[in-house]
């Protein structure tokens, strides 16, 4: 299946989140949604786009965006890393792998010669009437907040974040 891409709608889903508490995306229209797909919790690519968006995460609150992060690691699993990191924002357990599909983001990945199938790094910023505003594929995880922020900010209109 191809990547979800930018002008379609977003698919609607319900998770839950690193407690357990079910989240919607149709329950946060309105509203900017960055929704940023990850490989595994506590690796190291996967923590420092984590620690980078946390870090960057009041500019997020101050465009009046939501973040979610989701991986098919397990509510307990995100439990830890949201705790261990002190991350901010929510972490979506798609254990059943559902939303991956939906999205288009798992797939065949490569590493030291063996193929295998996981969840490709990447995110969609979804505008407040829940269509795909832009899509980030091969996310550089050290960039990647500052990249969504500037996005953000110039389709608000808000050039001051």
């Amino acid at each position: 299946m191809a990547i979800l891409k930018q002008g379609s709608r977003a698919p609607d889903f319900t998770l839950p989140d690193q407690d357990g508490r079910p989240h919607t995306l149709s329950g946060e229209r309105g509203r900017w949604v960055l929704l940023y797909f990850y490989p595994k919790d506590d690796t190291p690519g996967c923590t420092k786009e984590a620690c980078m968006i946390r870090d960057a995460f009041p500019d997020f609150g101050r465009l009046d965006a939501v973040v979610f992060g989701v991986s098919v690691d397990s509510v307990a699993s995100h439990g830890k890393f949201a705790e261990k990191y002190g991350l901010p924002f929510t972490l979506l357990a798609d254990t059943e792998k559902e939303v991956v599909r939906a999205y288009g983001v798992w797939g065949k990945k490569k590493m030291m010669g063996h193929e295998y199938e996981g969840t490709l790094r990447t995110s969609f910023l979804i505008g407040p009437d829940g269509v795909v505003r832009k899509v980030y594929e091969d996310v550089k995880p050290e960039v990647h907040a500052a990249q969504v922020l500037a996005d953000l900010g110039e389709f608000s209109g808000r050039k001051d974040i």
